[in-house]
């Protein structure tokens, strides 16, 4: 049975750097109309789960508008352009812990919202990471980084206390890809 909907007509309500908003008309595979079904396109995300080479996990802990929270992260961000996700991954990472990582490793692609946005996360694991350089931020951005023990990057999870989903999702795939689940 097909599922999949036919695109009628797409109309652009917004278009932003970070978010653009557009509204498609739909066909259902039944032959009902979706007259205005609302879509999000954002760039596509990396994350990673980084263990340093002395068996730390670098958090980095920022201020989140949307959400008016500090929250404990694990390092990513946008995939620039045409950039490979792999090198954005290293890009990020440098970037926001001033860490290099030679052992990086896909180990999930996930949608944060596949019902009404467009992109998706590439999760990695980084192992054995050096410290290089300092942070090299963005215009916007402010974050402490911080070092955990797997076991204490455990509990924070266990107490609610790593609140971003597609970063838990990534720490949840780490975890069973370290064994330690």
């Amino acid at each position: 049975m097909d599922l999949t909907w036919k695109i009628l007509h797409s109309e652009y309500i917004h278009k932003g750097p970070w978010a653009t908003l557009r509204t498609d008309k739909c066909e259902m595979p039944d032959g009902r109309i979706v007259d205005e079904y609302y879509v999000l396109e954002y760039p596509n995300w990396v994350n990673a789960v980084a263990i340093t080479e002395d068996n730390k996990v670098l958090m980095v802990r920022q201020y989140r508008h949307a959400a008016g929270i500090v929250s404990l992260e694990i390092p990513g961000g946008v995939i620039d352009g045409d950039e490979k996700p792999e090198a954005a991954m290293r890009r990020e990472l440098l970037e926001e812990t001033g860490y290099q990582f030679d052992d990086i490793e896909l180990i999930a692609t996930v949608y944060a919202n596949p019902s009404t946005a467009n992109n998706h996360t590439y999760c990695y694991l980084a192992k054995g990471g050096k410290k290089v350089q300092e942070q090299d931020l963005d215009e916007h951005e402010e974050l402490i980084v911080e070092e955990y023990t797997i076991a204490e990057v455990k509990q924070l999870l266990a107490d609610n206390k790593i609140i971003q989903a597609l970063h838990c999702t990534g720490l949840f795939y780490a975890l069973m890809k370290l064994g330690e689940l």
